[in-house]
């Protein structure tokens, strides 16, 4: 089965909203594929690093926001 990876890729940010802590910071409890591609886009930083966490870039940071607004915000 084929997959659309950049849905995937921006399902995967929107839920780096939920677990954001010190302002940019985002779990990485995700798909090493998935965080490898964020960082080539120019989201993330350097998801192969040893910390549980990833860095959001400023354009990673906004994007994650507004993904998550526009799949789980509530309408109406």
């Amino acid at each position: 089965m084929n997959y659309d990876e950049d849905k995937i890729d921006e399902v995967v940010l929107a839920l780096m909203y939920l677990t954001l802590h010190n302002g940019v910071r985002a779990w990485k409890g995700f798909d090493f594929a998935v965080l490898d591609r964020l960082c080539e886009k120019g989201l993330i930083c350097d998801p192969k690093n040893r910390t549980k966490s990833v860095v959001l870039t400023e354009e990673g940071l906004a994007r994650s926001r507004a993904l998550f607004e526009q799949y789980f915000g509530r309408r109406g």
